[in-house]
């Protein structure tokens, strides 16, 4: 099995501009809430996928590769029985932590019908119970 990760356009950025850039590393549909479920503790496969039902697993999977090759996250393999994988934000990644925060702040301002009861989901602050 090929594990090499190949995208469109990764090298597109017009006019060399730095929202381009930044685009071309967390754009898309599930980078940004990958790396909020990352850094809230959500960094096992199987609780990425339990966290956003939505996403499938070969996408979750080309996601997580995707940002392990730019350099956000570190796949770290435990030497267990059975094996135990997690992903943790790298120095460079934790750069973005700042952009994820002012996207969930606009969104609580801005997203309609904002459901209070996301809070386990979503918080920046909270912890989910099964990462700690």
């Amino acid at each position: 099995m090929d594990t090499k990760v190949v995208r469109k356009n990764k090298n597109f950025v017009p006019g060399n501009c730095p929202v381009g850039f930044t685009m071309n590393i967390i754009g898309g549909k599930w980078k940004p809430s990958i790396i909020h479920m990352i850094r809230t503790g959500r960094n096992r496969y199987s609780l990425l996928l339990k966290n956003i039902p939505e996403i499938s697993k070969q996408t979750l999977t080309n996601q997580l590769r995707e940002l392990e090759t730019d350099g956000i996250l570190e796949r770290i393999i435990y030497p267990e029985i059975p094996p135990r994988v997690e992903y943790k934000i790298t120095p460079y990644g934790s750069g973005l932590l700042p952009i994820i925060d002012s996207m969930y702040e606009w969104a609580k301002v801005n997203m309609p019908n904002l459901s209070v009861g996301n809070d386990e989901y979503c918080n920046p602050d909270k912890k989910t119970a099964e990462a700690e």
